[in-house]
């Protein structure tokens, strides 16, 4: 497993912190007084990209790490728009560090996979990168197993490493379970999951009528639109009730508790809302419970299929 450190070398907490609200669902006040919470939690590692919200993410994350600069570990990507190539991933690296104001990037993260691009291409790239220390470290964000050791083998060629993994994971999105966990695992590549809280559905405001990401974004909505998973949520919340914590606390820690050791981002839009996730930090997740937990939801099948193997 590679050992990310902050720049000083202290370890990396247990939970993530997602500023993807920063600048837009959170304004400026509402985003520096959730990172004051983090960091009182503390939260080192901040993860941004270069286009969200416009770049306000971006901005607003920069000057915000800059009085503890040496004890944050600062995750951004690049790539989502206009591809894996070496010229898109320096423009937009470029853009990442004027938003910043750093020099140096701890982990810069490819957002997505690109097919039409060779890897040689992108990962020579983000060596050279690397090698002139602009950044620390390597990771991608979506990319399926295969993918990553594809992108693997190539990098190892250029004398680097693949040393982060950005996978959706939730208990309502268990696919990475299935390859991705196992992969990073024996690769020694850190898991570092986003949307824990299935895009909100977890927390349990839906069941009540609430409005939110999936009732206003389409991506969302598609992406969680099966019945069982609203019946899962619907679960969980009366799981929570009655061992007297909240949904998204539980939700979290489930994600935490995983064997491969992820570290789940968390994000909000307020710092009332955030709550409940920087709990998780320190709620106390027997075996008991998160098996009861995982049977809540829909465990997909092995790589193999073999059902009788599971």
């Amino acid at each position: 497993m590679t050992h990310l450190t902050t720049i000083d070398g202290e370890a990396l907490s247990a939970l993530t912190f997602g500023t993807m609200q920063f600048g837009g669902g959170a304004d400026a006040a509402a985003s520096q007084a959730m990172f004051d919470a983090a960091r009182a939690a503390g939260i080192n590692h901040f993860d941004t990209a270069v286009g969200y919200t416009g770049g306000a993410s971006e901005t607003l994350v920069g000057a915000m790490i800059k009085r503890d600069r040496h004890k944050i570990y600062l995750a951004t990507k690049v790539g989502y728009k206009d591809g894996a190539g070496g010229a898109n991933i320096m423009r937009q690296f470029d853009t990442c560090r004027k938003q910043l104001k750093e020099d140096v990037i701890d982990l810069l993260y490819m957002h997505r996979f690109d097919a039409q691009t060779p890897l040689e291409e992108t990962f020579s790239t983000l060596a050279e990168l690397q090698s002139n220390g602009l950044i620390r470290h390597i990771g991608v964000s979506n990319y399926a197993a295969w993918q990553v050791m594809k992108a693997q083998h190539v990098a190892q060629s250029l004398g680097t490493r693949i040393d982060v993994i950005q996978p959706m994971y939730s208990l309502v999105k268990r696919q990475a379970e299935v390859e991705v966990f196992p992969m990073a695992t024996d690769q020694g590549i850190q898991i570092i999951p986003y949307s824990p809280l299935g895009g909100g559905l977890l927390t349990g405001k839906y069941t009540s009528g609430g409005v939110g990401r999936l009732t206003k974004d389409d991506r969302y909505r598609a992406r969680y639109a099966q019945d069982w998973m609203h019946e899962t949520a619907a679960r969980l919340a009366a799981l929570a009730a009655d061992a007297g914590t909240d949904p998204a606390t539980l939700a979290v820690a489930w994600v935490a508790a995983h064997k491969a050791g992820p570290s789940p981002i968390i994000s909000a839009r307020s710092v009332r809302q955030l709550a409940p996730s920087l709990a998780a930090a320190d709620f106390d997740l027997s075996d008991d419970m998160y098996t009861r937990i995982s049977g809540l939801g829909r465990a997909p099948a092995p790589a193999t299929d073999r059902l009788e193997e599971a």
